[in-house]
């Protein structure tokens, strides 16, 4: 096996164990007993922002790519988006299981009621399609076009995320809007970068037509 692709793997499972690292340490807490005296929203609002984290680390792989010209970065953006839906899994079961006990007319009426949570599970709902169509051979089936367009959904996912977030502390806001600003410079680079690719394009266009062969 070539070297590159040696090390390739052994970054792959680097990634893949760091990741795990928070529910590692929250289960460590929890069975320690290192919890507060509300275990369940300490669960819930650990498993939240690691969600919120991870979506960003997705967003975040293209521009980075991009900026440092390293173009194997994009091989690690479908398993960070995974991670991502695995936190945000984690943090819907622990409020359907935990904190509702699967009471569907207790969780519908939060739902409907509460807004902070209505936005989070909007967002939640959104990560389901983008999981789903993660593995190779179904972006093949799709085509590149089509799972591209669907795969933009992370946009409002990470947008419901932030909101989610906000809503749901009300007073100390410092974090929520941090993770705001992050997705909004993000945001900003995708919108920069769209339009600078697009002028590119045309001068290339126009050159060609006038200087045909």
């Amino acid at each position: 096996m070539p070297k590159k692709q040696v090390e390739m793997r052994i970054l792959k499972l680097l990634i893949f164990l760091l990741a795990l690292v928070p529910v590692a340490l929250l289960a460590w807490r929890a069975m320690a007993g290192e919890l507060s005296a509300n275990p369940i929203k300490d669960i819930t609002e650990e498993t939240g922002i690691w969600t919120l984290r991870f979506i960003l680390l997705t967003l975040t792989i293209t521009p980075l790519r991009k900026i440092s010209g390293w173009a194997p970065l994009a091989r690690f953006r479908r398993m960070i988006g995974l991670f991502a839906f695995f936190y945000g899994s984690l943090h819907f079961v622990t409020y359907i299981y935990l904190d509702q006990f699967f009471v569907l007319d207790e969780i519908l009426r939060d739902v409907v009621k509460r807004p902070f949570i209505t936005v989070g599970f909007a967002a939640f709902v959104t990560m389901i399609p983008l999981a789903l169509t993660s593995p190779n051979r179904v972006a093949k089936w799709m085509g590149g076009k089509r799972w591209r367009l669907l795969h933009r959904l992370v946009y409002f996912t990470a947008l419901g995320g932030v909101i989610h977030y906000l809503w749901l502390v009300k007073a100390d806001t410092q974090r929520p809007l941090m993770y705001g600003g992050i997705l909004v410079m993000l945001l900003a680079y995708r919108l920069w970068d769209y339009v600078r690719s697009h002028r590119i394009a045309e001068k290339s266009h126009s050159r060609i037509e006038a200087n045909p062969a």
